[in-house]
Protein backbone atom coordinates (compact mmCIF):
# COMPACT_ATOMS: atom_id res chain seq x y z
CA UNK A 1 0.00 0.00 0.00
CA UNK A 2 1.31 3.46 -0.96
CA UNK A 3 1.61 5.69 2.09
CA UNK A 4 -0.56 8.79 1.79
CA UNK A 5 1.32 12.08 1.81
CA UNK A 6 0.22 14.37 4.68
CA UNK A 7 -2.28 16.95 3.47
CA UNK A 8 -1.16 20.56 3.95
CA UNK A 9 -3.85 22.48 5.82
CA UNK A 10 -2.31 25.88 5.11
CA UNK A 11 -4.06 27.09 1.99
CA UNK A 12 -7.30 25.20 2.71
CA UNK A 13 -10.59 27.08 2.98
CA UNK A 14 -12.90 26.65 5.95
CA UNK A 15 -15.08 24.42 3.77
CA UNK A 16 -12.09 22.23 2.88
CA UNK A 17 -11.07 22.10 6.53
CA UNK A 18 -14.61 21.00 7.38
CA UNK A 19 -14.25 18.07 4.97
CA UNK A 20 -10.99 17.15 6.70
CA UNK A 21 -12.77 17.23 10.05
CA UNK A 22 -15.40 14.89 8.61
CA UNK A 23 -12.65 12.45 7.62
CA UNK A 24 -11.24 12.59 11.12
CA UNK A 25 -14.65 12.12 12.74
CA UNK A 26 -14.51 15.57 14.31
CA UNK A 27 -17.40 18.07 14.52
CA UNK A 28 -17.40 20.56 11.65
CA UNK A 29 -17.13 23.57 13.97
CA UNK A 30 -13.51 22.55 14.49
CA UNK A 31 -12.90 23.84 10.95
CA UNK A 32 -13.72 27.40 12.06
CA UNK A 33 -11.27 27.02 14.93
CA UNK A 34 -8.58 25.69 12.62
CA UNK A 35 -9.09 28.55 10.14
CA UNK A 36 -8.89 31.07 12.97
CA UNK A 37 -5.53 29.67 14.10
CA UNK A 38 -4.17 29.44 10.57
CA UNK A 39 -5.25 32.73 9.05
CA UNK A 40 -6.11 35.16 11.81
CA UNK A 41 -3.68 34.11 14.52
CA UNK A 42 -1.03 32.88 12.08
CA UNK A 43 0.31 29.99 14.15
CA UNK A 44 3.00 27.75 12.70
CA UNK A 45 2.45 24.59 14.77
CA UNK A 46 -0.58 22.46 15.62
CA UNK A 47 0.57 22.43 19.25
CA UNK A 48 -0.25 26.15 19.52
CA UNK A 49 -3.94 25.53 18.75
CA UNK A 50 -4.85 25.39 22.41
CA UNK A 51 -8.65 25.32 22.06
CA UNK A 52 -8.46 22.08 20.09
CA UNK A 53 -8.46 18.81 22.04
CA UNK A 54 -4.97 17.43 22.55
CA UNK A 55 -6.01 14.21 20.82
CA UNK A 56 -7.00 16.17 17.69
CA UNK A 57 -3.75 18.13 17.71
CA UNK A 58 -1.81 14.88 17.85
CA UNK A 59 -3.83 13.36 15.01
CA UNK A 60 -3.25 16.45 12.88
CA UNK A 61 0.50 16.13 13.45
CA UNK A 62 0.30 12.55 12.17
CA UNK A 63 -1.91 13.00 9.10
CA UNK A 64 -1.51 16.66 8.13
CA UNK A 65 1.15 19.29 7.59
CA UNK A 66 1.23 23.00 8.41
CA UNK A 67 3.80 24.37 5.97
CA UNK A 68 5.02 27.93 6.33
CA UNK A 69 7.93 29.70 4.67
CA UNK A 70 11.17 30.55 6.47
CA UNK A 71 12.57 34.08 6.40
CA UNK A 72 16.18 33.70 5.24
CA UNK A 73 16.98 37.37 4.63
CA UNK A 74 15.42 40.72 5.45
CA UNK A 75 16.67 44.11 4.29
CA UNK A 76 15.11 47.39 5.48
CA UNK A 77 15.44 50.87 4.00
CA UNK A 78 15.27 54.14 5.91
CA UNK A 79 11.69 54.73 4.72
CA UNK A 80 10.53 51.47 6.34
CA UNK A 81 10.34 49.49 3.11
CA UNK A 82 11.48 45.96 3.95
CA UNK A 83 12.26 43.22 1.46
CA UNK A 84 12.00 39.62 2.64
CA UNK A 85 13.54 36.57 1.05
CA UNK A 86 11.43 33.53 1.94
CA UNK A 87 12.49 29.90 1.61
CA UNK A 88 9.72 27.50 0.64
CA UNK A 89 9.34 23.88 1.67
CA UNK A 90 11.19 22.63 -1.43
CA UNK A 91 14.12 24.99 -0.87
CA UNK A 92 13.12 27.49 -3.58
CA UNK A 93 13.04 31.17 -2.63
CA UNK A 94 10.71 34.06 -3.38
CA UNK A 95 10.67 37.73 -2.51
CA UNK A 96 8.00 39.78 -0.75
CA UNK A 97 8.06 43.46 0.17
CA UNK A 98 6.49 45.26 3.14
CA UNK A 99 5.55 48.85 2.28
CA UNK A 100 4.40 50.96 5.24
CA UNK A 101 2.57 54.23 4.51
CA UNK A 102 1.00 56.71 6.95
CA UNK A 103 -2.51 55.41 6.20
CA UNK A 104 -1.91 51.75 5.31
CA UNK A 105 0.53 48.85 5.15
CA UNK A 106 0.87 47.19 1.75
CA UNK A 107 2.44 43.83 1.06
CA UNK A 108 3.76 43.04 -2.41
CA UNK A 109 3.63 39.28 -2.98
CA UNK A 110 5.08 36.90 -5.54
CA UNK A 111 2.95 34.39 -7.42
CA UNK A 112 5.63 32.27 -9.10
CA UNK A 113 9.19 31.15 -8.45
CA UNK A 114 10.91 33.07 -11.21
CA UNK A 115 8.89 34.27 -14.19
CA UNK A 116 8.24 32.99 -17.74
CA UNK A 117 7.41 36.39 -19.27
CA UNK A 118 11.00 37.47 -19.96
CA UNK A 119 10.68 41.26 -19.66
CA UNK A 120 14.08 42.55 -20.76
CA UNK A 121 14.35 45.09 -17.93
CA UNK A 122 13.46 42.69 -15.09
CA UNK A 123 15.83 40.87 -12.72
CA UNK A 124 13.25 38.15 -12.05
CA UNK A 125 12.98 37.25 -15.73
CA UNK A 126 16.76 36.91 -15.92
CA UNK A 127 16.51 34.04 -13.41
CA UNK A 128 14.08 32.01 -15.52
CA UNK A 129 10.90 30.23 -14.46
CA UNK A 130 10.75 27.38 -11.94
CA UNK A 131 7.13 26.82 -10.88
CA UNK A 132 3.83 28.32 -9.78
CA UNK A 133 3.23 29.07 -6.12
CA UNK A 134 0.32 27.41 -4.37
CA UNK A 135 -2.48 29.52 -2.88
CA UNK A 136 -1.09 28.73 0.56
CA UNK A 137 2.39 29.92 -0.40
CA UNK A 138 0.94 33.20 -1.66
CA UNK A 139 -1.16 33.80 1.47
CA UNK A 140 1.80 32.79 3.64
CA UNK A 141 3.75 35.81 2.35
CA UNK A 142 1.05 38.16 3.61
CA UNK A 143 0.89 36.54 7.05
CA UNK A 144 4.66 36.27 7.42
CA UNK A 145 5.19 39.95 6.62
CA UNK A 146 2.21 40.86 8.83
CA UNK A 147 4.22 39.53 11.77
CA UNK A 148 6.34 42.67 11.33
CA UNK A 149 3.44 45.04 10.60
CA UNK A 150 -0.12 43.94 9.90
CA UNK A 151 -0.98 44.19 6.21
CA UNK A 152 -4.06 46.17 5.18
CA UNK A 153 -3.48 46.05 1.40
CA UNK A 154 -2.06 43.38 -0.92
CA UNK A 155 -0.55 43.83 -4.36
CA UNK A 156 0.11 40.76 -6.54
CA UNK A 157 3.02 42.51 -8.18
CA UNK A 158 6.14 40.63 -7.06
CA UNK A 159 7.95 37.83 -8.84
CA UNK A 160 5.96 36.08 -11.55
CA UNK A 161 2.94 36.74 -13.76
CA UNK A 162 -0.19 36.33 -11.59
CA UNK A 163 -2.56 35.55 -14.45
CA UNK A 164 -0.40 32.64 -15.62
CA UNK A 165 -1.12 31.12 -12.19
CA UNK A 166 -4.78 32.04 -12.34
CA UNK A 167 -6.43 29.36 -10.19
CA UNK A 168 -3.97 29.61 -7.31
CA UNK A 169 -4.03 33.42 -7.36
CA UNK A 170 -7.83 33.41 -7.39
CA UNK A 171 -7.91 31.03 -4.43
CA UNK A 172 -5.36 33.18 -2.59
CA UNK A 173 -7.52 36.27 -3.20
CA UNK A 174 -10.53 34.47 -1.73
CA UNK A 175 -8.55 33.17 1.24
CA UNK A 176 -7.25 36.65 1.98
CA UNK A 177 -10.77 38.06 1.74
CA UNK A 178 -12.77 35.30 3.45
CA UNK A 179 -10.27 33.96 5.98
CA UNK A 180 -7.71 36.70 6.66
CA UNK A 181 -10.23 39.53 6.40
CA UNK A 182 -8.65 41.83 3.80
CA UNK A 183 -11.20 43.44 1.49
CA UNK A 184 -10.85 42.70 -2.22
CA UNK A 185 -11.08 46.45 -2.77
CA UNK A 186 -7.70 46.61 -1.06
CA UNK A 187 -6.08 44.11 -3.44
CA UNK A 188 -4.43 44.79 -6.79
CA UNK A 189 -3.57 42.12 -9.35
CA UNK A 190 -0.89 43.09 -11.87
CA UNK A 191 -0.46 41.51 -15.29
CA UNK A 192 1.46 42.08 -18.52
CA UNK A 193 -1.86 41.51 -20.28
CA UNK A 194 -2.91 37.86 -20.47
CA UNK A 195 -6.13 38.63 -22.31
CA UNK A 196 -7.99 35.29 -21.81
CA UNK A 197 -7.41 35.55 -18.03
CA UNK A 198 -8.56 39.18 -17.97
CA UNK A 199 -11.81 38.05 -19.61
CA UNK A 200 -12.20 35.38 -16.92
CA UNK A 201 -11.61 37.98 -14.21
CA UNK A 202 -14.25 40.24 -15.73
CA UNK A 203 -16.80 37.40 -15.72
CA UNK A 204 -16.18 36.89 -11.99
CA UNK A 205 -16.83 40.59 -11.26
CA UNK A 206 -14.36 40.63 -8.39
CA UNK A 207 -13.90 43.94 -6.60
CA UNK A 208 -10.17 43.94 -7.31
CA UNK A 209 -8.02 46.59 -8.93
CA UNK A 210 -6.54 45.38 -12.20
CA UNK A 211 -3.12 46.80 -13.07
CA UNK A 212 -1.84 46.21 -16.61
CA UNK A 213 1.86 46.66 -17.32
CA UNK A 214 1.81 48.54 -20.62
CA UNK A 215 5.29 50.14 -20.90
CA UNK A 216 4.87 51.09 -24.57
CA UNK A 217 2.27 52.83 -26.77
CA UNK A 218 2.64 50.46 -29.74
CA UNK A 219 2.87 46.72 -30.34
CA UNK A 220 6.36 46.63 -31.84
CA UNK A 221 8.09 48.38 -28.93
CA UNK A 222 6.00 46.51 -26.40
CA UNK A 223 6.99 43.14 -27.87
CA UNK A 224 10.64 44.15 -27.65
CA UNK A 225 10.31 45.00 -23.95
CA UNK A 226 7.86 42.21 -23.03
CA UNK A 227 8.48 39.23 -25.36
CA UNK A 228 5.37 37.35 -24.21
CA UNK A 229 3.18 40.27 -25.33
CA UNK A 230 3.73 39.13 -28.92
CA UNK A 231 1.02 36.52 -28.15
CA UNK A 232 -1.41 39.21 -26.96
CA UNK A 233 -1.63 42.08 -29.49
CA UNK A 234 -1.95 45.53 -28.00
CA UNK A 235 -5.17 46.38 -29.86
CA UNK A 236 -6.84 43.25 -28.51
CA UNK A 237 -5.51 43.90 -25.00
CA UNK A 238 -6.87 47.46 -24.96
CA UNK A 239 -10.25 46.25 -26.22
CA UNK A 240 -10.40 43.63 -23.45
CA UNK A 241 -9.39 46.23 -20.86
CA UNK A 242 -12.15 48.59 -21.99
CA UNK A 243 -14.67 45.76 -21.77
CA UNK A 244 -13.35 44.84 -18.32
CA UNK A 245 -13.73 48.41 -17.03
CA UNK A 246 -17.20 48.82 -18.55
CA UNK A 247 -18.42 45.48 -17.21
CA UNK A 248 -16.96 45.67 -13.69
CA UNK A 249 -17.18 49.49 -13.30
CA UNK A 250 -13.64 49.29 -11.88
CA UNK A 251 -10.98 51.73 -13.05
CA UNK A 252 -7.93 50.02 -14.58
CA UNK A 253 -4.39 51.09 -13.71
CA UNK A 254 -1.97 51.09 -16.61
CA UNK A 255 1.59 50.77 -15.34
CA UNK A 256 4.17 52.51 -17.51
CA UNK A 257 7.85 51.96 -16.77
CA UNK A 258 9.92 54.89 -18.03
CA UNK A 259 13.21 53.82 -19.64
CA UNK A 260 15.62 56.55 -20.73
CA UNK A 261 15.74 56.93 -24.50
CA UNK A 262 13.46 53.95 -25.06
CA UNK A 263 9.84 54.88 -24.30
CA UNK A 264 10.02 58.26 -22.54
CA UNK A 265 9.67 60.90 -25.26
CA UNK A 266 6.77 63.36 -25.62
CA UNK A 267 5.76 61.51 -28.82
CA UNK A 268 5.50 58.26 -26.84
CA UNK A 269 3.31 60.08 -24.31
CA UNK A 270 1.08 61.51 -27.05
CA UNK A 271 0.58 58.07 -28.60
CA UNK A 272 -0.14 56.59 -25.16
CA UNK A 273 -2.80 59.23 -24.53
CA UNK A 274 -4.36 58.49 -27.91
CA UNK A 275 -4.69 54.72 -27.41
CA UNK A 276 -6.15 55.16 -23.91
CA UNK A 277 -8.76 57.74 -24.90
CA UNK A 278 -12.21 56.73 -23.71
CA UNK A 279 -10.96 54.03 -21.30
CA UNK A 280 -11.86 54.15 -17.61
CA UNK A 281 -8.30 54.20 -16.35
CA UNK A 282 -5.35 56.06 -14.99
CA UNK A 283 -1.65 55.79 -15.79
CA UNK A 284 0.91 55.09 -13.08
CA UNK A 285 4.35 56.27 -14.18
CA UNK A 286 7.28 54.26 -12.80
CA UNK A 287 10.77 55.70 -13.32
CA UNK A 288 13.13 52.76 -13.84
CA UNK A 289 14.79 51.37 -10.71
CA UNK A 290 18.23 50.59 -12.13
CA UNK A 291 19.53 47.03 -11.70
CA UNK A 292 22.92 45.60 -12.69
CA UNK A 293 21.27 42.86 -14.75
CA UNK A 294 19.53 45.27 -17.15
CA UNK A 295 21.13 47.61 -19.65
CA UNK A 296 18.66 50.46 -19.15
CA UNK A 297 18.79 53.86 -17.49
CA UNK A 298 16.38 55.99 -15.53
CA UNK A 299 15.14 59.16 -17.30
CA UNK A 300 15.94 62.55 -15.83
CA UNK A 301 13.36 64.34 -13.72
CA UNK A 302 12.92 66.86 -16.57
CA UNK A 303 12.08 64.09 -19.04
CA UNK A 304 9.67 62.44 -16.57
CA UNK A 305 7.90 65.76 -15.96
CA UNK A 306 7.57 66.43 -19.70
CA UNK A 307 6.10 62.95 -20.31
CA UNK A 308 3.59 63.44 -17.53
CA UNK A 309 2.62 66.90 -18.78
CA UNK A 310 1.70 65.54 -22.23
CA UNK A 311 -0.62 62.96 -20.64
CA UNK A 312 -2.25 65.49 -18.33
CA UNK A 313 -2.86 67.97 -21.16
CA UNK A 314 -4.57 65.13 -23.04
CA UNK A 315 -6.93 64.52 -20.15
CA UNK A 316 -5.33 61.29 -18.91
CA UNK A 317 -5.30 60.81 -15.14
CA UNK A 318 -1.70 60.29 -14.05
CA UNK A 319 0.05 59.26 -10.86
CA UNK A 320 3.73 58.65 -10.27
CA UNK A 321 4.83 55.79 -8.10
CA UNK A 322 6.34 56.91 -4.82
CA UNK A 323 10.00 55.95 -4.77
CA UNK A 324 10.51 53.20 -2.22
CA UNK A 325 13.21 50.69 -1.37
CA UNK A 326 16.18 51.61 -3.55
CA UNK A 327 18.46 50.74 -0.61
CA UNK A 328 17.06 47.21 -0.27
CA UNK A 329 17.20 46.05 -3.90
CA UNK A 330 13.45 46.43 -4.14
CA UNK A 331 13.22 45.69 -7.85
CA UNK A 332 11.71 42.23 -8.30
CA UNK A 333 14.28 39.45 -8.28
CA UNK A 334 17.33 41.39 -7.12
CA UNK A 335 17.51 39.97 -3.60
CA UNK A 336 16.87 36.42 -4.82
CA UNK A 337 19.64 36.69 -7.42
CA UNK A 338 22.07 38.03 -4.81
CA UNK A 339 21.21 35.09 -2.57
CA UNK A 340 21.69 32.56 -5.36
CA UNK A 341 25.02 34.14 -6.21
CA UNK A 342 26.24 33.98 -2.61
CA UNK A 343 26.38 37.78 -2.30
CA UNK A 344 23.70 38.08 0.38
CA UNK A 345 24.76 39.66 3.66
Amino acid sequence: MVERKPIDVFGMTTSELASLCDELGEPRYRAEQLADWLYRKGVRDFSAMTNLPKTLRERLKECAALTRAEVVAKHAADDGTTKFLLKLSDGETVESVLLPYPDRVSVCVSTQVGCPVGCVFCATGASGFVRNLTAGEIVDQVLTLSEASRATHVVFMGMGEPLLNFENVLKAVRLLHDEVGISMRRMTVSTVGITPAIRRMADLKLQLTLAVSLHAPDQDLRAQLIPLSAKYPLDELLQVCRSYANYTKRRITFEYLLLAGINDSPSHAARLAKILKGTLCHVNLIPFNEVPEADFKRPSERVIAAFRAVLERSGVQVTQRVERGHAVAAACGQLRRRSAGGALS
